[in-house]
């Protein structure tokens, strides 16, 4: 993993993860190690070995999770999401050789194939957290206080 950094008004920090690196748990030890508490992931691609996801199932409240693994050559066409607290809440678009794209919600176990880059934008004054709603109970962005 090679991480640069820039620092200003925001500070903005690009990664390059190497094969074989897990892409989500490598973005959490990045922001770990780079203190990185709110932000946005604003570019993603690169390759991906296997690819872990889910997505919603149906439009009745509480959601419910359909959780689902690709096992192919895979391009990285998109990661973006807030990250808030220190939590990343991201998602993803990959294809396939066969013309086929997914979508959904980046979960654990995501192996990077030849490589893959981001970058987040992290937002230095901008502070902000996940609260579980009571009426629909599930967690909704807010402005920390």
């Amino acid at each position: 993993m090679k991480i640069q950094a820039y620092e200003g008004p925001t500070r903005l920090v690009t990664v390059g993860f190497e094969p074989g690196e897990m892409l989500l748990e490598s973005i959490c030890e990045v922001i770990t190690e780079q203190n990185i508490r709110n932000g946005a992931v604003v570019s993603g691609i690169g390759t991906l070995k296997t690819c872990h996801m889910h997505y919603v199932d149906h439009t009745d409240f509480p959601p419910k999770d359909v959780f689902y693994n690709l096992e192919k050559p895979l391009e990285l066409l998109n990661v973006s999401g807030l990250i808030a607290d220190g939590e990343p809440h991201l998602h993803i678009t990959v294809s396939c050789r066969d013309n086929e794209t997914y979508g959904g919600h980046l979960e654990d176990n995501s192996e990077v194939l030849y490589l893959a880059e981001i970058a987040i934008l992290v937002f230095n004054d901008h502070r902000l957290q996940r609260n579980k709603d009571n009426q629909w109970k599930i967690p909704f962005l807010e402005a920390k206080k």
